[in-house]
């Protein structure tokens, strides 16, 4: 095994702890000038001690403080209040609630929702004053509008607003993750508001863009059926926007959305296929330069065509930093190689490290080269078939194992079949992907024979027929697993020390091992114990009622008559099951009266009839009643009036007035979230 630098893994562990550090406590103070301090104190140091051999400590602390540095302070210049010229600035020096003028540059297209088009567009002036800063625009869905492509400039005439919270707990953050984008805020607008539309300036980007919808466009011509065109949209051109709802969710429950999603396989595949082409050119003068030269244009040009996801240039970096050390003739590492391209990605953009691609990616090629040798080498079959299938486990179960924290994290689940369907279609995954280059290739030129596109057709046809039989064994799909964060931080604590341990056993590991694991099922029992408390919660849903009633680890959930299916795993209530780790469930019809915690609920619906002579604590209104809301205050004197999201808005501005007016107490859910009585 050649020598690890482990001065690149320090460096990159500071940067990591920098970015982190700059994210989780942010601060007015920009860091910069303190990091231009530590660089003039590491040369002074360095000055003094430069005919040591061996430096001091304190040359090694500072060079780790200027890692921490560049992270905190290449973290802080994505933030607004950071850039002299974000449009922010110039927002609040106005009146936020007027209407303002900007014109934007679309800088990346979106997965469209149910109702709007959605795009990543670059600010370039507010009110005909210079700005910048990325801005979410979602336009709304119309039938005459085409979409817009990256490069396009708009000028639009509208409001500029934040990016909501989620009003149910347990909800996707949608503001936290467009936050880890670098988007702050948004617009949501109509064409009507669209003053006028320019073709801007050509950026690569753009026009790698538009090579992808033309070749997407030319592949919709050929005789290639939807679903199996979506997968080689996925695999070759790392468009997924066309993926069925229903088939990307078999991908995941066999645990096989990795071969959807271009990463760091798809490129390793590609790399190879590049080297077996190009090597006829290792023969002539300077052709094995030439042939590196072409090789990593090809890989960053097929990144660049699949979207530059952080997956896709990490890989890419990595290949492209393997050939340059081998044009220099001087040996590497792939862990040195790994933690260069992580240090090098991270200083470019500080915000991949919070992109779950880019996490995962890193974390499944490390804890590969971490395992997968050893795990290897306990049996080397002679048949070259069974070595290879034994090669695929391996390399499988390495990255599985350093990937499960957080994959349970962020998705809750768990495909017990994924190694049966890694050894399916792993070894046709580069037949797969160099058809598909191929396909791509020949109807960009128009010379795809049908006999080919049949062919192709029906081989994906048939990786989507065993991936959907895979999804549907139900029995090893394990679902609504809870994580939490901690228990992810201490698992990684557990599953580093065990291999530490089987790699070289000492009675220091042994103990360091048990004790993380002590640590493990401690985390288990607290996060346990937090989830079993008590409480009422009513949860915001559009023209719907819903009252969850948890008592430990029981759920009852109160819906009104007129909801029949059962909404165990619907939104919001899947979310809500599976961060509080719920373990019974049970429906009930909402009734009208009903007592929590020693209070009267009175939950007013429709027919808005209620009994006069009780007094009520809580007063929750449903479904719009037309009430005098000031005389049912008066008769039942309540402490406090809810409505949750299946109401007439003019209806609860009404309500708010009259509360206001009567000094009680009002909530709805709509504005600020479910409601939760503990």
């Amino acid at each position: 095994m050649r020598f690890i630098n482990f001065a690149i893994v320090k460096f990159s562990i500071s940067l990591t702890l920098g970015i982190l550090s700059a994210y989780l406590f942010p601060t007015d103070t920009f860091t910069f000038p303190f990091v231009l301090f530590s660089f003039i104190l590491l040369f002074i140091v360095w000055f003094i001690e430069r005919k040591r051999l061996q430096k001091s400590i304190y040359f090694g602390l500072i060079t780790y403080l200027i890692f921490f540095g560049i992270g905190f302070a290449s973290y802080q210049l994505q933030l607004p209040k950071f850039q002299d010229e974000h449009y922010s600035h110039i927002l609040l020096e106005n009146d936020t609630s007027e209407t303002s003028l900007l014109s934007l540059k679309i800088t990346e297209v979106l997965k469209p929702d149910r109702y709007n088009n959605k795009y990543i567009a670059e600010c370039i002036a507010v009110n005909k004053t210079k700005a910048s800063g990325k801005i979410l625009l979602n336009i709304q869905k119309d039938s005459i509008l085409k979409e817009y492509t990256i490069d396009g400039v708009l000028l639009i005439s509208d409001k500029v607003i934040t990016i909501p919270k989620p009003l149910n707990p347990y909800q996707f953050d949608y503001s936290a993750y467009m936050k880890k984008l670098g988007v702050y805020y948004q617009i949501r607008t109509e064409t009507r508001a669209i003053l006028a539309f320019e073709r801007g300036s050509k950026t690569i980007r753009g026009t790698a863009e538009a090579i992808r919808s033309h070749l997407i466009e030319k592949l919709k011509k050929s005789n290639i059926t939807d679903n199996e065109r979506s997968i080689i949209q996925a695999l070759v051109l790392g468009q997924r926007r066309d993926i069925e709802k229903q088939l990307y969710a078999e991908y995941a429950a066999a645990g096989a959305v990795h071969i959807l999603a271009v990463s760091g396989l798809h490129v390793g595949i590609l790399f190879f296929i590049l080297k077996w082409l190009f090597f006829p050119l290792g023969k002539i003068r300077h052709g094995k330069k030439i042939k590196a030269i072409l090789i990593i244009g090809c890989l960053f040009g097929f990144a660049l065509l699949a979207g530059l996801s952080p997956s896709v240039v990490r890989a890419a970096t990595m290949f492209s930093l393997f050939l340059f050390a081998e044009q220099l003739k001087r040996p590497t590492n792939s862990t040195n190689t790994l933690f260069i391209s992580y240090l090098f990605l991270l200083i470019i953009n500080p915000l991949w490290l919070f992109h779950v691609g880019f996490q995962l990616s890193y974390l499944a090629v490390f804890f590969i080269l971490l395992i997968q040798p050893k795990l290897f080498g306990y049996w080397y079959p002679k048949n070259w078939f069974v070595r290879k299938v034994w090669a695929i486990l391996t390399v499988s179960v390495a990255a599985q194992i350093g990937v499960l924290p957080l994959s349970l994290f962020y998705f809750h689940q768990f495909p017990g079949l994924f190694l049966l369907t890694n050894i399916v279609v792993l070894p046709f995954l580069g037949i797969l992907l160099g058809f598909g280059l191929l396909i791509v290739l020949l109807v960009s030129i128009n010379m795809l024979p049908d006999w080919l596109s049949e062919i192709y057709n029906q081989i994906v046809l048939s990786l989507n027929n065993f991936i959907s039989w895979v999804a549907k064994q139900d029995a090893f799909l394990f679902q609504d697993i809870h994580f939490s964060e901690e228990k992810v931080l201490v698992a990684y604590l557990c599953i580093v020390t065990t291999i530490l341990l089987w790699k070289q056993y000492s009675y220091h590991r042994l103990m360091v091992c048990l004790l993380s694991i002590c640590l493990l099922i401690g985390v288990f029992i607290w996060d346990k114990r937090e989830a079993s408390g008590n409480e009422l919660i009513v949860f915001q849903k559009s023209r719907n009622t819903l009252i969850g009633i948890k008592n430990g680890n029981d759920l009852l959930l109160l819906k009104p008559d007129t909801l029949s299916e059962t909404v165990k795993n619907v939104f919001p209530i899947k979310g809500y099951r599976t961060a509080n780790q719920i373990e019974g469930f049970s429906e009930k019809t909402v009734p009208k009266v009903f007592l929590y915690n020693k209070l009267n609920i009175l939950v007013l619906d429709s027919l808005a009839v209620y009994p006069k002579s009780i007094k009520f604590d809580i007063v929750l209104l449903t479904q719009s009643p037309k009430i005098n809301l000031e005389r049912l205050i008066d008769s039942l004197k309540p402490k406090q009036i809810i409505a949750d999201g299946n109401n007439y808005k003019t209806y609860v501005n009404r309500w708010r007035n009259t509360c206001e007016k009567k000094k009680l107490p009002f909530y709805h859910t709509g504005t600020k979230g479910a409601f939760i009585l503990e």
